[in-house]
């Protein structure tokens, strides 16, 4: 049995950094228009031809509601017949209806398994509306499903690589309805960022209004921007964000650092400061194992087997980093390179951020994940 313990204390070392800034950045990687979205559609259907993969019945008895529904609408009477196939599968079928998407378009669609099926490879999705949040249907899917998997069964073992109950349909629907937005009739359009930031937000007001030299946006908030089109003396709203989408702004970050503790990766801005703050780290290991010993009676003689416990103890303590100084400003990347330097392990060096975010003196937000 082996018991770690970890010991971070104070310590200096000397770092310097300068500021750097972000790279200027399309306007259309940096917001969204207003009525410019996506709608998220889901239907419920059934996948038939599985070589034997598919729903059992009696686990599934949806999956044979919706085949006897299906064959009555073809014309096939199945009202009391028992019939258990295991080559039909019940699933679920998700599309993204893109914006100014008309009909007769096509559109990719996923299939996933809702039932018991062990795979859908080489299954065909039969005709499944696809209804919005509104209950209307705006697309018909139909197609072969291209499985993201395999699996294999003997009688004494079995594989799965990947994932075989969920697959994809490439062009697998057709849209059969258009989504009721008049874009061209508007005369003023919001910008909504990403990422709010009233900097930015400032940026591109100035940067818009620059390109068409009058007063065409105004910043509303931080993560607002409305464009006035009418002032803008442009064909349609379509001529106006074709022109405005490609203009250069450099966005404003807030300082922050990502930490994923399971893969040891540390993300982190060029932004993020560090006050003057103290910093030692080492490790101290206790080690101890259990060899019982047996001790038995000579043969045909009185007694009993005893079990004599023997235990080793030991502490190890590995070297930790070295004194060095943190004056006030420096960057955590500087930080970070310093402690590579030092050959500090990527584990240690969250440990190390977390105890210098606990002590206020990294000026971030700080994500763990």
């Amino acid at each position: 049995m082996t018991v770690s313990f970890r010991l971070i204390v104070v310590c200096f070392f000397t770092l310097f950094s300068a500021s750097a800034h972000a790279a200027p950045i399309r306007l259309k990687d940096l917001v969204e228009f207003d009525g410019v979205r996506s709608n998220e559609l889901v239907g419920y259907g059934l996948v038939v031809g599985l070589n034997g993969t598919g729903d059992g019945l009696r686990n599934s008895p949806f999956t044979e509601e919706i085949m006897v529904n299906i064959l009555e609408r073809l014309g096939v009477n199945v009202t009391g017949e028992q019939f258990r196939p295991k080559n039909v599968a019940a699933v679920l079928v998700t599309a993204t209806l893109p914006p100014f998407a008309r009909a007769g378009s096509p559109i990719d669609v996923t299939v996933s398994a809702i039932g018991d099926a062990d795979s859908l490879l080489g299954g065909t999705l039969i005709m499944t509306p696809l209804n919005a949040a509104d209950g209307d249907i705006y697309a018909v899917a139909q197609g072969t499903i291209i499985a993201g998997g395999v699996a294999a069964e003997g009688e004494a073992a079995s594989v799965v690589q990947g994932v075989p109950t969920a697959g994809t349909i490439p062009s697998g629907a057709t849209v059969e309805r258009e989504v009721d937005f008049d874009f061209s009739a508007l005369t003023s359009v919001r910008l909504a960022l990403r990422t709010a930031d009233f900097t930015t937000a400032a940026r591109i007001e100035a940067a818009i209004n620059q390109n068409f030299g009058r007063h065409v946006a105004t910043m509303v908030d931080s993560g607002t921007v409305h464009l006035n089109i009418e002032a803008m003396h442009m064909p349609s709203p379509a001529h106006a964000l074709g022109r405005i989408e490609n203009i250069m702004v450099e966005p404003e970050r807030r300082a922050r650092v990502v930490v994923d503790q399971r893969s040891g990766t540390i993300v982190m801005g060029e932004d993020v400061r560090i006050s003057r703050v103290a910093v030692s780290q080492g490790n101290l290991t206790l080690r101890i194992q259990e060899t019982p010993l047996v001790s038995q009676p000579n043969p045909f003689s009185p007694g009993e087997t005893v079990v004599v416990p023997r235990t080793n103890a030991g502490i190890e303590e590995e070297p930790g980093i070295g004194l060095a100084v943190v004056p006030e400003g420096t960057s955590l990347s500087q930080v970070i390179a310093g402690l590579n330097a030092l050959g500090v392990a990527p584990r240690d060096m969250i440990d190390i951020l977390k105890s210098i975010k606990a002590s206020g003196a990294l000026h971030a937000e700080f994500v763990v994940r």
